[in-house]
């Protein structure tokens, strides 16, 4: 695919308008939260039109976690309007729709998009992240979700060909959505660098965003705008990572752990990747990287370097300190039944990612770690 196009603004979004215009667009199609219009790109995008003649179509009707029915709308929507260019301005779920919107744009609207084959088309995609967390903007995956169930979706011709790094657009971040989208971001440079098919190029993003992440995480959580700016930029690395090396069991552990307290999704993989961790080296004997466990105990050496650390358990002490002081180390309620209905959620080709190997009782006794819930399920 062609190479990956950076914008980077802080309020001046005059380069912004001259791409625009250059591009030739006529009718952009903005997929969006209606939070938006209360942000300083969303006021650029409603006097778009006044400026340069760009018709503006908004998109809104999707929730956090979307539903491939709002795909399917959003698809019809972007068809009836004769858009030529798809602009996602938000966090992880706005580029989901978005990034499906485009995928299935060409697609055959009769039959379940799910089920069809994708054929890459030539519709632009720009992203705006407002969260500095997903990484989406620079990964070829999608997540949403139909009858319940999660259904990814990944394709290298969604990923966005343009990105807009806005550090004003986090200005306005809830305090516990800045939080836990900057545990996100932590969590993906930590699973893809430990992911099985990691490679020099996606280590290398991993250590720089993870050095990034926590350089700036207390100018981030300031609200400061250098805080701001760079950890756009820690967490646009660490989705670089996820998009070579996939992220692993700490992300396929927390997708039920998010619907089923109604905690961020950043907030349920920092607290599965915190336990994870420790487990993990505790147990690799069970290698299952092709590498090797030799590879395996000298990559553990090399993250907690990374992080300043002497060791394995220096390194979980810190991110467990970092998830204290956040305030996001907790022990959520439950019972054997919530076990098993998270046991049954995990995806096992993510889970397939982990290069220490996780039998279901291993995940049981993470599970329990993380639910208020003891091994023989007495609380």
């Amino acid at each position: 695919m062609e190479q990956q196009q950076i914008l980077i603004h802080d309020h001046d979004y005059g380069k912004l308008d001259e791409f625009f215009v250059h591009s030739g667009i006529k009718r952009l199609f903005l997929v969006c939260g209606r939070f938006v219009k209360n942000m300083d790109i969303g006021e650029y995008f409603e006097n778009l039109e006044k400026r340069t003649g760009i018709r503006v179509i908004r998109f809104c009707e999707f929730m956090p976690n979307p539903l491939y029915d709002s795909v399917v709308k959003g698809v019809r929507c972007f068809r009836e309007a004769d858009c030529d260019m798809i602009a996602a301005v938000g966090g992880g779920s706005a580029m989901d729709v978005a990034k499906c919107i485009k995928l299935y744009a060409d697609m055959e609207p009769a039959r379940s998009y799910l089920l069809q084959k994708i054929i890459p088309n030539d519709i632009k995609l720009l992203a705006v992240p407002t969260t500095a967390g997903t990484g989406s903007e620079a990964t070829r995956f999608a997540v949403v979700y139909e009858d319940g169930e999660k259904q990814s979706i990944f394709d290298d011709s969604c990923i966005p060909s343009v990105v807009v790094m806005d550090p004003s657009a986090l200005k306005t971040l809830p305090e516990y959505h800045r939080k836990s989208s900057m545990m996100d971001a932590f969590c993906h440079g930590i699973e893809a660098f430990w992911s099985i098919h990691s490679t020099e190029e996606s280590r290398k993003y991993s250590l720089e965003a993870i050095r990034t992440i926590l350089e700036y995480k207390d100018m981030y959580l300031a609200n400061e705008g250098q805080g701001n700016r760079k950890m756009l930029q820690g967490a646009h690395i660490a989705g670089k990572a996820i998009n070579i090396a996939r992220t692993t069991a700490g992300h396929a552990m927390c997708y039920k752990l998010t619907s089923l307290y109604e905690i961020a999704h950043g907030h349920a993989a920092a607290l599965c990747v915190a336990r994870l961790w420790p487990y993990m080296a505790a147990h690799s004997e069970r290698c299952g990287d092709p590498r090797g466990m030799g590879y395996l105990e000298d990559m553990f050496s090399k993250l907690a370097a990374a992080m300043g650390c002497p060791g394995t358990e220096a390194a979980v002490n810190l991110f467990t300190d970092i998830l204290n002081k956040l305030g996001l180390e907790i022990l959520l309620p439950g019972d054997d039944e919530r076990i098993r209905i998270l046991k049954s959620s995990v995806n096992p080709v993510r889970l397939g990612n982990t290069p220490v190997l996780l039998r279901e009782e291993d995940m049981e006794h993470i599970y329990r770690q993380i639910l208020d819930v003891g091994q023989e399920g007495s609380r």
